[in-house]
């Protein structure tokens, strides 16, 4: 019997994944997980809900409809998910270390642009695909602690 209150599970059939190396600091996992999730969100129709609203009628804007898994490794790892996944043609975004050092989206772009993907020295990225496919590319990461 099911509780008419209790939750659904809702088994997607793609999946957000970010990937951050896990030597960072705190606040640089969270600025990371924050940049590359916003480009699926700015890039993927209908990945987003509609938006909140509070007991009050005070509206808030929508989030994804799914969860947002995050997972840890070291660099050398990072790497090797970035190639399964550039091999797969899966879309995502990526965060290089010298990213920390500008303050611009042009700065930013032109930062990732000067290097070829085999060098570049990443430190996140996020993606979204079939879930499936997530899978085999983040094999070997751990979910983030």
């Amino acid at each position: 019997m099911t509780d008419e209150n209790s939750p659904t599970r809702v088994v997607w059939e793609t999946k957000i994944a970010v990937v951050l190396r896990d030597d960072l600091e705190t606040w640089q996992k969270l600025n990371i997980t924050a940049f590359t999730v916003s480009g699926i969100a700015a890039t993927v129709e209908d990945v987003t809900g509609e938006p909140y609203e509070d007991g009050s009628g005070v509206e808030y804007l929508p989030m994804f409809r799914q969860p947002v898994l995050v997972f840890a490794t070291d660099g050398d790892k990072l790497r090797q998910i970035h190639e399964r996944a550039l091999r797969r043609e899966i879309p995502m975004a990526v965060y290089t270390e010298e990213l920390f050092a500008t303050n611009n989206d042009e700065d930013n772009r032109a930062q990732v642009r000067a290097v070829p993907s085999e060098k570049l020295n990443l430190v996140g990225l996020a993606m979204r695909a079939d879930r499936k496919a997530i899978d085999k590319v983040v094999k070997g990461a751990s979910l983030h602690p």
